[in-house]
C-alpha cells in the first residue's frame, strides 16, 4: 500500500512556510519571495523548499537566498509549533528555476510564431 504521508507533510509545510514568511519574517530581503514547491524525504527528516522571486536580477536572487538562510531557524521553530509531527524536518532553500525556464520557452515559441 502506498504511503502518502510525505506528500501531505510537504503540502502542510508549503502552506505554513508561506504564512510564516508573510506574517513573522520581517527581513526585507525575503519580501518578494514566493514558495513554489516542497519536497520532503520519506523519513520526514529533511525538507527542500523551492522558491522564486519576482525579479530576475542576480543581485536580488543572492540577497533573497541570504535572507532565507538567515531566517531558517525562525521558520523551522515556527514549523515545529504549527505541525503535529514527532520531529520537525531540517529545511533547505533552493531557487526554483522552472519559472525562468518556462518564460524562456514561451519567448522562443513567440519568436517562431512571429517568423
Amino acid at each position: 500500500m502506498a504511503n502518502y504521508r510525505d506528500r501531505r507533510v510537504a503540502q502542510e509545510v508549503l502552506k505554513e512556510v508561506n504564512d510564516i514568511l508573510q506574517k513573522k519574517v520581517r527581513d526585507p530581503r525575503v519580501q518578494n519571495v514566493t514558495i513554489t514547491d516542497v519536497h520532503v524525504t520519506g523519513d520526514l527528516q529533511q525538507a527542500t523548499i523551492y522558491y522564486s522571486t519576482l525579479s530576475d536580477a542576480s543581485e536580488e536572487k543572492e540577497t533573497a537566498q541570504l535572507g532565507l538562510e538567515k531566517a531558517t531557524g525562525l521558520i523551522r521553530g515556527e514549523l515545529g509549533h504549527r505541525l503535529s509531527i514527532y520531529k520537525t524536518p531540517e529545511i533547505m532553500f533552493e531557487r526554483d528555476e522552472s519559472v525562468e525556464y518556462g518564460n524562456k520557452i514561451d519567448e522562443m515559441i513567440r519568436k517562431l510564431n512571429d517568423q
